[in-house]
């Protein structure tokens, strides 16, 4: 990585994003913007017509937005905002290369922001960081803290009529807390003085990769949270200088769950929290369903845990924790009983939690799937169909799409229909249907009283719209 580069400081600097209303893009925007950067993008998306309702919040709010043409890169004093993997036939990064313009990373920006705070919170892992984050942000702001947060989903504690789009939240820059990505190895950019590190599976880098990434990342933080119930992290604990580690079926952990404490339904899960090392035990009751999320709930207490706050403190505030969207997000529930579920699920180990939480409460899963690119289909693709095929019962049923694909030069050879014929290999029910549109028919017209259909992809927020669609029709 290119963290030791010196850079040109950032003061006073414009930005200029390419794909400012991307899900990592905005938030970060938010943030430079908060800290009183004159910030200016474009976005694809804007061009082809969808999410408006995004953009015009955008410009109303002081972002300058122009068509994804290269007018709005106008001055070298801009920096460039943009994914490693757009190409130098954009416009945009075209016309910066002309004019001399110096190009960042949307990590490259972020770990910046981020190593300049006096006291910072990174959330690392395969799956959970949103939720986590989110979390940790809450119990700050409960204890009258005032955090800076990075967010890949927007956090309803913060969300409200002037920001609907609330994955940032600006507050004071010297305490920071952020997800951080190991997919495209930046997570080596980063200096926490609270490194969390929730579990380390497949998604987008091989084990063996991910293993130097997170050791790494635990060599790089001044104080590790570890889970010890996931055997790949906790074999990296020792590469902590500082250690609190929390699991729900670890006894040797420092933050755990008392035995026979654990309560659960549809919609909310509770339990005993114990501090092994204060010898103090707290009651948690968390508004949001899942094992997965108990174990989120942990890894937040643990990392408040780490910034100095008690543990009663840090389960009181999640109390009040109203989660995020797009992360097993109940639409609503028809009349005649059929629940409609938004959902980030994307990778196995995601697709997996969410899967269980639907399956520990009776009623059929009709499961829609959405992959976010063919790259990543090719990765975990195999991965993917054991998952669905364990999870769901015969009675259950996927549905796939074709993957999200917006134009470059990506092969395409490999796509859900292959999927879908390993799902059935391994004994599951599954079905192709290329369109989306075409798979929301589908699903009104098998869906019946009791159903549980859940919406699940990433990297499209016109998903939440197809869920809500698929919700209206069948009411």
């Amino acid at each position: 990585m290119e963290d030791e580069i010196e850079r040109p400081p950032l003061d006073g600097r414009p930005f200029f994003f390419c794909g400012i209303g991307g899900s990592g893009m905005l938030p970060l925007a938010q943030i430079a913007h908060g800290k009183g950067h004159e910030v200016a993008g474009s976005d694809r998306s804007r061009d082809q017509g969808r999410t408006p309702e995004k953009f015009a919040w955008l410009e109303k709010n002081g972002f300058d937005l122009y068509p994804q043409d290269g007018s709005g890169i106008n001055s070298a004093d801009q920096i460039l905002i943009a994914s490693a993997a757009v190409e130098d036939t954009i416009p945009e990064v075209a016309k910066a290369k002309e004019l001399g313009c110096q190009r960042m990373s949307r990590a490259e920006l972020l770990s910046a922001l981020f190593n300049e705070a006096g006291y910072s919170l990174a959330v690392g892992g395969t799956s959970g960081k949103s939720t986590v984050t989110g979390m940790i942000a809450w119990i700050l702001s409960c204890g009258n803290y005032d955090p800076t947060v990075m967010n890949g989903a927007v956090m309803k504690n913060y969300a409200d009529a002037d920001n609907p789009f609330a994955s940032a939240r600006v507050g004071e820059t010297s305490l920071f807390v952020s997800e951080v990505d190991e997919s495209d190895g930046s997570i080596a950019l980063y200096r926490p003085t609270i490194g969390v590190l929730l579990n380390v599976s497949l998604d987008h880098k091989s084990m063996e990769e991910l293993r130097v990434l997170f050791g790494n990342y635990l060599a790089s933080s001044g104080c590790g949270v570890v889970n010890f119930d996931n055997d790949q992290a906790r074999s990296l604990a020792d590469r902590a200088q500082q250690l609190i580690s929390f699991g729900i079926n670890s006894s040797d952990a420092d933050i755990s769950i008392e035995s026979g404490t654990i309560e659960h339904d549809a919609f909310s899960i509770s339990a005993a929290v114990i501090d092994r090392k204060a010898r103090e035990v707290a009651p948690l009751v968390l508004p949001m369903p899942g094992m997965h999320n108990l174990s989120n709930a942990l890894a937040a207490i643990a990392a408040a845990n780490a910034a100095g706050i008690g543990v009663a403190k840090a389960a009181y505030a999640l109390k009040s924790f109203k989660g995020l969207a797009r992360r097993y997000d109940v639409v609503g529930t028809t009349g005649s009983g059929v629940t409609v579920i938004d959902d980030f699920g994307h990778n196995p180990e995601k697709c997996a939690a969410t899967l269980r939480t639907l399956k520990s409460s009776l009623g059929r899963v009709i499961a829609f799937f959405q992959p976010h690119g063919y790259g990543p289909l090719r990765q975990m693709g195999d991965e993917l169909a054991e998952t669905f095929a364990r999870e769901l019962d015969p009675d259950d049923i996927t549905i796939m799409c074709d993957p999200v694909y917006y134009g470059g030069t990506v092969d395409r050879s490999d796509g859900s229909e292959r999927i879908v014929g390993l799902i059935r290999d391994h004994g599951g029910t599954a079905e192709h249907i290329a369109k989306r549109q075409d798979c929301g028919k589908r699903i009104a017209q098998i869906a019946k009283d009791g159903d549980r259909i859940v919406i699940m992809g990433a990297r499209d927020d016109t998903l939440s719209e197809f869920a809500r669609s698929i919700y209206d029709s069948l009411s």
